[in-house]
C-alpha cells in the first residue's frame, strides 16, 4: 500500500487509475488519427486537441470514481461493469455538452468524440476483465503473516477477506494456540512460536504482523530482530490495522501511543490553516448554497407543523457547548415521549420531505453558519449532544480526546461507516475519528470533502 493524502491506498488501484488514464488517453488520440482529414497533429499539439482530450478523461475518471469502481476493483458482474460503462460516458457527453457552453473551442468533434468514447469503453472492458483475472493478483499483493494470538490480529483478517480490493492476504498464523483446528479466518496455524524464522523462509511474507497479549514471556524478541535484520518487515497489530483498515485501534490504544506519536495532527499551524481554509469554504458554500437552502426552508415549513430551522446543544471543542443548526427533518414532538435516543435506520419520526433532505445531506447546510461562527469546522469529528457524550465517555477509553479539534459538518468516519445507532457503532465510529485527528492535515480535509461531494451525489449512507 502507497501513502497518498495521508490515506494508504492499495497499489492495485493505483496501477488500475494510471493504466486506464494512459487507455482512455490513447483511445482519443487515436480516433483523432483516424477521423480526422487534415493532420492530427496539428489538432492534437496547436489547436487545443490535447487540452479537451484532458477534460474528457477527466470526467470519464470522474464517472468511474462515482461508480465506485476504483473503490471494488475486483470484478463481479460483466453485466453490471458494462452499465457502468456506458452511464459513465454518457456522463462524458452530458459534459462535453457544458463545455461547447462554455468555450467551444474546448469542444472535442463529435465523430472524434463518439470512435474515442466507444474505443474507450472497449479497452476498459477489456483491460478490467484481465485486471481482475491476472494483474491484480500479481501487482501490489501483500501476503501478512500473523504472529501471535491477539484477537486484533482475527479482526484484520475478517477486514482483509471482506474487503478484497484491499489487495491483501493473510498467509497464516504463527503462535502455540491450544487448539491448532480452531477456525481463524484468512488462513491456518503454521506452526508454533518457536519455528518462527523457518515459516518465513517458507512463506516468504511482505509482513510479519506481531500481536501478543503477554509480551514480556512469549515475545520471540531476538527471532524478531533476526529477521528484522535480514530484511523483513515487522509491524505491531495496532500499526497494521491502522493502516489496513483506516482507524485507530482502540482495543491496542495506549496513551504512550499518542504521546510520543511524531504524527498527531492537531499542530498550531494545521489548525491555523484550517480555520482559514474553513472561513473561506464556508463563505463560498454559504453564498452558493443559497437558493437551495431557500427552497429547502419553504419545502420544510409547508410540510409539517414548526420550525424551519432545528436548534440542538452540542459538545464541541474542549467540551464546550454550542447550539447546532439544522434544517428540520423531525416532527416537532419527536423526543417528547423517548428524550434523547440515537436516530435509527428508517426512523419514524422523519417526516417526507426530512427523508428528502436527509438523503441528499441537505439537512447539514445551515451548518456552514456554525462553521462561519467558529463553532465548527469543515471536517473533523460529527459533534455529539451532551446527554451522550457524559455516557459515552465514562463507557468508551479515549472518547474525550475527540474534542481537542473542532467538530465537522462532514468527517473521516462519515466518508467510512454507516450511521451510529448503538455503543458498538459509537466505538467503531470512534476509532475513525482518532484516525483523522493522528493524521490531521490539509491533503486529508481535501480527501474527505471531495469523498462527501460524492456520497451527496450518489445519496449514500443517510438515515
Amino acid at each position: 500500500m502507497i501513502r497518498l493524502f495521508r490515506v494508504f491506498v492499495p497499489v492495485g488501484t493505483l496501477a488500475l487509475l494510471i493504466s486506464e488514464i494512459l487507455l482512455v488517453t490513447g483511445a482519443f488520440v487515436l480516433a483523432s488519427y483516424i477521423i480526422l482529414p487534415a493532420d492530427p497533429g496539428d489538432y492534437l499539439l496547436y489547436e487545443g486537441g490535447l487540452q479537451s482530450i484532458f477534460l474528457v478523461v477527466l470526467s470519464i475518471l470522474i464517472g468511474l470514481y462515482l461508480h465506485d469502481l476504483y473503490s471494488d476493483i475486483d470484478l463481479k458482474s460483466r453485466i453490471i461493469l458494462l452499465q457502468q460503462l456506458c452511464l459513465v460516458m454518457g456522463i462524458a457527453f452530458l459534459i462535453q455538452g457544458l463545455v461547447s457552453y462554455v468555450d467551444r473551442n474546448l469542444r472535442i468533434p463529435l465523430r472524434v468524440m463518439a470512435l474515442g468514447s466507444s474505443l474507450a469503453m472497449v479497452a476498459i472492458f477489456t483491460w478490467r476483465n484481465l485486471f481482475s483475472a491476472y494483474v491484480s493478483r500479481v501487482v501490489g499483493r501483500d501476503r501478512l503473516l500473523m504472529v501471535g494470538d491477539s484477537p486484533v490480529l482475527v479482526d484484520i483478517a475478517r477486514y482483509i477477506d471482506s474487503h478484497p480490493e484491499k489487495g491483501m492476504v493473510v498467509t497464516g498464523y504463527v503462535g502455540d494456540f491450544p487448539d491448532r483446528e480452531a477456525q481463524i479466518p484468512g488462513s491456518k496455524v503454521l506452526g508454533p512460536i518457536a519455528s518462527l524464522r523457518e515459516i518465513v523462509g517458507a512463506t516468504r511474507p511482505t509482513h510479519i504482523v506481531v500481536g501478543m497479549f503477554e509480551r514480556r514471556n512469549c515475545m520471540p524478541v531476538n527471532d524478531l530482530l533476526e529477521l528484522r535484520f535480514g530484511g523483513n518487515i515487522v509491524e505491531e497489530a495496532a500499526s497494521t490495522y491502522e493502516r489496513v483498515c483506516g482507524r485507530v485501534c482502540v482495543k491496542e490504544l495506549r496513551p504512550s501511543h499518542l504521546i510520543y506519536s511524531g504524527e498527531l495532527g492537531p499542530r498550531r499551524q494545521t489548525l491555523l490553516y484550517q480555520s482559514l481554509s474553513n472561513l473561506l469554504v464556508a463563505a463560498i458554500g454559504a453564498i452558493v448554497a443559497t437558493p437551495v437552502m431557500l427552497i429547502v426552508a419553504l419545502a420544510v415549513r409547508f410540510s409539517s407543523p414548526g420550525p424551519i430551522l432545528y436548534r440542538q446543544i452540542r459538545v464541541g471543542l474542549d467540551g464546550v457547548s454550542f447550539t447546532l443548526f439544522k434544517f428540520r427533518s423531525m416532527r416537532v414532538d419527536a423526543e417528547a415521549a423517548s428524550g434523547a435516543v440515537f436516530a435509527s435506520k428508517d426512523d419514524p419520526r422523519v417526516t417526507r420531505v426530512g427523508r428528502i433532505i436527509r438523503k441528499l445531506r441537505l439537512d447539514e447546510l445551515p451548518q456552514l453558519f456554525n462553521v462561519l461562527r467558529g463553532e465548527m469546522s469543515i471536517v473533523g469529528p460529527r459533534p455529539e449532544r451532551p446527554e451522550f457524550v457524559k455516557t459515552l465517555s465514562i463507557r468508551i477509553p479515549y472518547y474525550r480526546q475527540r474534542h481537542c479539534v473542532r467538530p465537522g459538518i462532514t468527517g473521516w468516519a462519515q466518508i467510512n461507516y454507516k450511521y451510529g445507532e448503538n455503543l458498538e457503532d459509537t466505538i467503531e465510529k470512534l476509532e475513525y475519528d482518532l484516525f483523522y485527528i493522528k493524521n490531521m492535515s490539509l491533503s486529508l480535509d481535501t480527501y474527505i470533502i471531495f469523498h462527501t461531494l460524492k456520497t451527496m451525489l450518489m445519496s449514500r449512507g443517510a438515515q
